[in-house]
């Protein structure tokens, strides 16, 4: 007996060392970017940075408003959100209510596969194919815009939105579905009126997982949304989101300059926004959850 307890809590301890160990590094990783971020702000305005229109870090003293990289980085997550939550959200519809097991057997792991894809891959093709088209075909200046950004985004977040409303489509009990048809619901009104709001948790944190992902992609807004520092009025406009900024310019900012902290500013801004994310994602996670068969 006394050996079973033993062994017991040699596991406990090793899974709380486990789950510690993250927690040390996730605490790590902030205190490091809060350090090299705040030192900015000793003598550079904090109302400047983020609503500043000009980023010239070079200049002497340096410009580092961000303005125009955060209204980029919020239109391109809001545009790929656009395209991707209505094809991430009906794919897993059709998977789990609709599509014979056979027929899913064959699109789910191409779902998968799309997940799979790197971000420097998608970028590529964003680059080669897609950006002629956009050019071409719409008579844009130039074919990395933010449209093609958020094409490519849009592609890359949706193998994740589809996942997780997936799985919980399938948590939703089976006894509600069958209720419902008994009461004579067809499949559709079954689909519509009974899975969807009991899934609608699930669903919320998928779509947010999915904003998460888009607002901090890195090399895909480097490749195609065009590098241009600009508060975006079009589509077609070239923009340049924060963390493209991060990636174009950390190896040639001197280090611990202004320059080099205001990069680090940057990730802190880019920290806020997916933590929003993430508290939004918990929030309608609980405002919607069901408790058993229950709960509607």
């Amino acid at each position: 007996m006394r050996r079973a307890d033993l062994k017991e809590k040699i596991v406990q301890y090793s899974l709380t060392g486990v789950a510690g160990s993250s927690l040390l590094a996730l605490a790590g990783i902030v205190l490091f970017l809060f350090m090299e971020g705040l030192p900015l702000f000793a003598h550079y305005s904090v109302f400047d940075f983020l609503f500043g229109r000009l980023w010239y870090p070079t200049e002497d003293p340096g410009l580092f408003g961000i303005f125009p990289l955060l209204m980029a980085s919020l239109a391109v997550t809001l545009f790929s959100s656009l395209l991707a939550v209505p094809l991430g959200v009906l794919t897993a519809v059709y998977l789990t209510e609709i599509a014979h097991p056979g027929v899913r057997r064959i699109i789910k792991p191409f779902v998968e596969l799309l997940a799979a894809l790197p971000s420097v891959v998608l970028g590529f093709l964003g680059m080669v194919v897609l950006a002629p088209v956009i050019q071409d075909w719409l008579g844009a200046a130039t074919g990395l815009n933010l449209l093609n950004a958020s094409l490519v985004l849009a592609l890359m977040s949706v193998p994740t939105i589809c996942s997780v409303s997936e799985d919980a489509l399938y948590s939703v009990p089976r006894d509600l579905r069958e209720a419902s048809l008994a009461l004579g619901a067809t499949r559709w009104q079954t689909t519509v009126r009974v899975a969807i709001p009991a899934a609608l948790s699930g669903i919320g944190t998928a779509v947010m997982l999915g904003m998460s992902r888009a607002i901090g992609e890195t090399m895909v807004v480097l490749m195609v949304a065009g590098g241009a520092g600009l508060i975006p009025t079009s589509l077609l406009d070239p923009v340049r989101p924060m963390p493209a900024s991060i990636a174009a310019e950390m190896a040639e900012a001197p280090f611990r300059s202004d320059h080099y902290h205001a990069l680090f500013a940057i990730g802190i801004v880019l920290f806020f926004l997916t933590l929003a994310f993430n508290l939004a994602a918990g929030h309608i996670a609980e405002k919607h959850r069901q408790a058993g068969s229950s709960g509607l």
